[in-house]
């Protein structure tokens, strides 16, 4: 049975706190994250790699919600210098760094008999190495500033399961939630809180350019609800992890799906 998802207004959950959000550009989860923070009333400064989409991006955002809340800065998270680039901005525009999101995450589709060394190596170094480098990034900031904060990886249900093709991912995923549990562990000390979301299918345009429409079918076919999940349903989640509704939570993984993981 096929349910229609209904959009949950802002309730100010995150007012005056700043927030980070990489792979932000475009219609994904990123982009419906941004939005989510600053209808809960978070400040937000965007990332991604891609400078042009960015851009229109927080064009639309800061005409919606006003060019003092949203910012943006190209950052490719396989590269250091960007990823520290961003975070000093951060403080430096807002004085603080209470929410990181790491979405920044690259697919891909071959069997691993076919599968090249560099097919592997950069998926592994955007999804997995790039959400090392931005918690590492907001980590020490966060220490050094001594005021908490939270950090939420996006993850996805493929670390927990297998699916052909897709070694590399499943890998890089289920990578990130082990960085996120042992990660969480070290910033308890000094008041962070580190969770990770696991999706299993959030449509966007990106994954239909890279998915055949069988695998969707049939993928699709596996939820519960007959549909897959709107990138905005993914990031109430976040934002739940992001706000004090989650304060005795860390290191936890939540799997966003309507299916068993």
């Amino acid at each position: 049975m096929t349910t229609d998802p209904v959009y949950v207004p802002g309730h100010g959950l995150l007012r005056g706190r700043t927030a980070v959000v990489t792979a932000a550009a475009g219609a994904g989860i990123g982009g419906a994250t941004a939005r989510r923070l600053l209808e809960e009333g978070a400040d937000v400064l965007l990332s991604d790699a891609h400078a042009r989409r960015l851009e229109e991006t927080r064009a639309a955002l800061a005409d919606e919600f006003g060019a003092a809340r949203v910012a943006a800065l190209p950052c490719d998270v396989t590269d250091e210098s960007e990823v520290g680039a961003l975070f000093d901005l951060a403080q430096e525009r807002h004085g603080r760094l209470d929410i990181v999101v790491n979405n920044a995450g690259l697919g891909g589709t071959a069997d691993l008999v076919e599968m090249t060394d560099e097919q592997w190596d950069k998926v592994l170094d955007v999804t997995l190495n790039g959400t090392f480098r931005c918690t590492r990034a907001a980590l020490r900031r966060m220490k050094a500033a001594g005021s908490g904060g939270v950090i939420v990886n996006n993850a996805s249900v493929i670390g927990w399961r297998a699916q052909k093709g897709q070694a590399h991912y499943a890998a890089a995923k289920a990578a990130v939630m082990a960085l996120t549990r042992c990660a969480a562990l070290e910033a308890a000390e000094y008041g962070v809180r580190v969770n990770a979301v696991s999706p299993s299918l959030a449509m966007h345009p990106h994954l239909v350019k890279v998915t055949t429409p069988e695998l969707l079918a049939e993928l699709t076919a596996k939820e519960a609800f007959g549909r897959y999940a709107e990138p905005w349903e993914v990031a109430n989640v976040i934002v739940f992890l992001a706000s004090g509704y989650s304060s005795y939570m860390t290191g936890e993984i939540l799997s966003v799906s309507s299916q068993h993981a």
